[in-house]
């Protein structure tokens, strides 16, 4: 699903579950999310720092910042795109996670690309 596009630049999340790496009984949840970042636009811009705010089934919120995804810095021209799979550990069996990109076109502009809320959630725990 598309959740949100800025300076024609679109992101597309899948989040998993991985019951097999979870341990619900120590209250330990591991999801895996797979973002695809496309440049629909005629302007290249450079992939420079992440930001995402988790918050989990209970509230408790964590904040995670660093440079590039993945320890790269991906760089899209007209149509291309990024993609590339992250996981988020979570206490509780269903959260959130929503954040932004930092990016810069070649002549020096920096915006950021805004990442909706999109839930991270144990299969037949929502209705």
């Amino acid at each position: 699903m598309t959740i949100e596009k800025n300076n024609d630049i679109s992101v597309d999340v899948k989040a998993t579950y991985l019951e097999q790496e979870s341990e619900p009984a120590k209250s330990r949840y591991l999801f895996s999310y797979t973002i695809t970042i496309k440049n629909s636009g005629l302007i290249s811009a450079r992939l420079l720092s992440r930001y995402w705010k988790i918050t989990g089934g209970d509230g408790h919120e964590q904040e995670v910042e660093g440079y590039g995804v993945v320890g790269v810095h991906p760089y899209l021209t007209h149509d291309q795109e990024f993609t590339y799979t992250s996981a988020a550990m979570l206490d509780t069996p269903v959260g959130m996670m929503q954040g932004h990109y930092l990016m810069v076109t070649d002549d020096g502009e920096r915006f950021e690309v805004d990442i909706p809320a999109f839930t991270l959630a144990v299969p037949q725990r929502l209705h």
